[in-house]
């Protein structure tokens, strides 16, 4: 049976159990009742005197507002919980690139390296220290300042690991990014000034023509066309690597000769840990275009191409079928640079070759940017050298005052 008692304000009844109810009429007109009983009257009235205060001072809300925003603050406290690990990996599944598709393996596969926590080994880390980010990652998103990121890239940069650093560095401010546009966090914390940017000092200066004549002279004559695609049309070593017969355009001269190849560039391999090498998009899609080469060679390119059709490689390992690995080549490529005596120069180094003399040869910015499959400038810039055509400038700079 239930006693019911007026009060000053609302009502309490007395449940058959003991326990008291209480309940109001509110400014909406409704009853309201709390959203639990109480042991004693005494905290009935106590919480019925809450409610009455807060219609006093205009700031009552009917009791499922207010259960809204206590489940809603409680999420959001939740959120802030979460650590930097925790939501990058959900960062890394629900990103997509800037075409809307998902990130690419290899671009997952580094990213989760980035944030490879310690205690795990792996063949590169037998110690099992981690990825760079492994400080980090145990961190909650609410807790991180700038002052503790600044700490921790000032700690990676000390090792020696510069693009790593900086890599991981943008990696995990792209995350944070995200944070702030969720109403995670309210600023980003990753405030180093230049963090982004990796500079070892080093720069990779492209062969002069008279190294590369050694190289092409030196190199197996295999592999010949291949080196001739990258410094040529100045093609990734995975955009080479995949480029099959229906790729090339040969087109002939009245005489019958090769006058120049074009080249289609839509493809290249790409190598995971888990799914070893595999055919793959293009790096971004500037990098999808069509490169024409003239000359020699676009005649050691077809010579290359000669007998071979449709999903025939253009380059190929040893035993002609499959992807040509870059340990197989490597050893080649070092005897050629070796009697170049550049060995110092990467195979890389051959695209800044392209770089430089398309740009030399008079293109524009946009037209090397197009050349190379650069989608920014910046990129674009960094391969391109000043070559060694001083002489040959300084003398044009002192024709041109002359006349």
């Amino acid at each position: 049976m239930t006693e019911k008692k007026r009060e000053k304000f609302g009502r309490i009844e007395k449940r058959a159990n003991g326990r008291h109810r209480a309940a109001y009429v509110g400014p909406d007109g409704k009853l309201h009742r709390a959203p639990a009983t109480f042991a004693t009257v005494t905290e009935a009235r106590t919480w019925l005197a809450q409610r009455q205060a807060e219609i006093a001072a205009g700031t009552w809300q009917p009791p499922a507002v207010r259960a809204a925003q206590a489940e809603q603050a409680a999420a959001e406290a939740a959120r802030r919980e979460v650590t930097l690990g925790e939501y990058a990996a959900q960062w890394i599944e629900t990103r997509t690139n800037s075409r809307g598709e998902p990130l690419r393996p290899r671009t997952v596969e580094n990213y989760e390296g980035y944030l490879r926590p310690a205690g795990v080994l792996t063949k590169k880390d037998k110690a099992g220290k981690g990825g760079p980010l492994a400080e980090m990652v145990v961190r909650k998103l609410g807790e991180i300042t700038p002052e503790m990121v600044d700490k921790w890239y000032r700690a990676q940069r000390d090792t020696g690991r510069i693009s790593q650093t900086s890599r991981a560095y943008d990696f995990m401010k792209s995350v944070l990014k995200t944070a702030v546009d969720d109403g995670i966090i309210e600023k980003n914390p990753c405030r180093v000034r230049g963090g982004s940017i990796a500079s070892t000092g080093k720069k990779v200066e492209p062969p002069t023509d008279a190294e590369l004549s050694v190289i092409l002279s030196s190199i197996d004559k295999r592999y010949k066309a291949l080196v001739v695609i990258a410094c040529g049309a100045g093609l990734r070593w995975g955009e080479a690597t995949e480029l099959r017969a229906k790729d090339l355009s040969i087109e002939r001269d009245q005489a019958g000769d090769v006058d120049c190849v074009r080249i289609s560039v839509t493809r290249q391999v790409v190598f995971t840990k888990v799914n070893g090498r595999d055919v793959g998009k293009v790096k971004s899609l500037a990098g999808e275009r069509n490169v024409v080469v003239y000359g020699e060679d676009a005649r050691t390119i077809a010579q290359q191409a000669h007998g071979k059709i449709g999903n025939a490689l253009l380059t190929t390992n040893h035993d002609s079928t499959g992807w040509l690995p870059q340990s197989s080549f490597w050893r080649h490529w070092h005897k050629a640079v070796v009697a170049a005596e550049r060995p110092d120069l990467p195979f890389h180094g051959l695209r800044h070759f392209a770089g430089t003399r398309y740009a030399q040869a008079g293109a524009t910015l946009k037209e090397v940017m197009d050349h190379l499959g650069h989608s920014s400038v910046k990129a674009a810039m960094g391969y391109q050298a000043s070559g060694n055509r001083n002489d040959e400038l300084a003398r044009r700079v002192a024709q041109q005052r002359a006349s």
